[in-house]
């Protein structure tokens, strides 16, 4: 395990974060606080340091569950966790979304149950279209100011809101967002189009969740298994696209003799290029969580990452294509640059 700065910040983290939404079982499969344990113990003692939990992740019990297992040992530890969700039924009209009155509550919530007095990263968990942008960071800059936030991120939201909220902080002087947490995978790059760019931009981080997406880029959606609980493959309904992307990681799978579910996190792994990247792990087992951490002793080859690109393209659209490469922008001039710099 690497560490890395993450991102326009000076926080150490591992070049892998262990996502938490599996922990507990009162939605109906995660995982029991046995293997919790087990899974916890598997990524410390790998070298991984970064953890990533919601307010909302199993009603609570992620971070119950997770507030018990850091205890012996917080300050070696970089906590994540996210504020916005609440339980569906809830009648109370304040007890979900970006609000202030939300962000505070909710915080105390994370920081009881993380049996903590702070909490590394906190995000705001998804964007809500009502809450005033300048709210949002003036309320989590208070949370920093206070110390029971160190630093502020963002999770599901449209990249002019980021965008505009780091330009207002940093011409207030308030806190940054250092990272960008996305779903991304082979399946699903419709990110590439504006949140990539405008994290690199930023100089954010960049942690993708849904790598395997539910499972289908592991392949096993291909075998035949006797499991009642498992979705068929003649009800998945894939696109031929789809079909194509995951026939073409079996191909590679085959070549490099690693499961799928390796080839494709560290698809997403080597996108450096398009930002920085710290995939999040999610296993409901121990064992699916040490095929994921091996992923470390070994990369996809130049060619072989240029063969799953092309599998899984997408059309990026305008302005990329009217941009890329454009001779009327620099005109005969344009092979003398230096194209890191433009």
């Amino acid at each position: 395990m690497r560490y890395k700065l993450l991102g326009h910040s000076g926080l150490r983290v591992s070049e892998l974060c262990l996502g938490t939404m599996t922990f507990g079982e009162t939605w109906g499969w995660g995982a029991s606080r046995a293997d919790c344990q087990k899974m916890f113990d598997l990524f410390v003692n790998s070298g991984g340091n970064f953890i990533d939990t919601a307010v909302n992740y199993t009603d609570g019990e992620s971070e119950t569950i997770l507030g018990e297992l850091i205890k012996a040992d917080r300050d070696h530890l970089v906590i994540a966790t996210k504020y916005t969700l609440t339980q569906p039924g809830s009648t109370d009209p304040n007890s979900g979304g970006n609000s202030r009155k939300n962000m505070m509550k909710s915080v105390e919530r994370s920081l009881r149950r993380l049996q903590t007095d702070h909490i590394d990263l906190y995000y705001l968990h998804m964007w809500d279209y009502i809450t005033p942008v300048v709210e949002v960071i003036r309320g989590l800059d208070d949370l920093v100011s206070q110390g029971k936030v160190h630093y502020v991120a963002f999770s599901d939201t449209p990249d002019w809101i980021v965008a505009e909220a780091n330009a207002r902080a940093e011409l207030m002087g308030w806190s940054r967002f250092v990272a960008m947490q996305i779903p991304y995978s082979m399946l699903d790059r419709a990110v590439e189009r504006a949140i990539l760019p405008m994290a690199k931009h930023w100089d954010m981080a960049v942690l993708p969740f849904g790598l395997l997406e539910a499972g289908i880029l592991t392949g096993k959606f291909l075998r035949q298994v006797n499991d009642p609980t498992r979705i068929k493959p003649e009800k998945l309904k894939l696109s031929e696209k789809a079909q194509s992307v995951v026939r073409a990681v079996q191909k590679v799978s085959e070549e490099v003799g690693h499961p799928m579910s390796q080839v494709a996190i560290n698809w997403v792994r080597q996108q450096q290029h398009k930002a920085q990247m710290i995939p999040i792990l999610g296993a409901r087992t121990v064992e699916q969580l040490q095929d994921n951490l091996n992923v470390l002793s070994w990369e996809l080859s130049p060619e072989q990452l240029k063969y799953l690109d092309e599998a899984s393209a997408i059309d990026l659209g305008f302005p990329h294509d009217f941009l890329e490469g454009n001779p009327y922008i620099f005109g005969a001039t344009f092979d003398k640059i230096d194209n890191h710099h433009v």
